[in-house]
């Protein structure tokens, strides 16, 4: 069985800070989707387990360990689990954020309350 799901519906961003949201979860994934308005940003933060992380629109800075890295719409990258890494909009983004089974979506939404 299959379910339709949709990383570019409904993309209201929010002006008082970044939005992120479980569009899709598997037996293996947890498929998040981050909204970010220009300027916004995601402090330096660890995911427990490797991440995948895809730019689906717009343009960012990634942070990896001190050094950034400019994403553009298309970007697709990995990181291993307990990387310090962070997130800097240049205009209107969504990110496709690929999680471990074993990670929790709470753990994201947490970073982008607190950034």
């Amino acid at each position: 069985m299959t379910n339709n799901h949709s990383f570019n519906s409904d993309l209201t961003y929010n002006d008082a800070k970044v939005r992120t949201e479980v569009i899709l979860e598997t037996s293996f994934t947890k498929e998040i989707r981050i909204l970010l308005k220009k300027g916004q940003a995601m402090r330096e933060h660890k995911a427990p387990f490797p991440i995948i992380v895809h730019l689906l629109e717009g343009s960012i800075d990634f942070g990896i360990e001190g050094e950034t890295h400019k994403l553009t719409k298309g970007a697709i990258l990995t990181l291993s689990g307990n990387v310090p890494h962070d997130l800097l909009a240049h205009e209107d983004s969504v990110v496709r954020l690929s999680l471990s089974k074993l990670d929790k979506p709470e753990r994201v939404e947490d970073v982008a309350q607190k950034s």
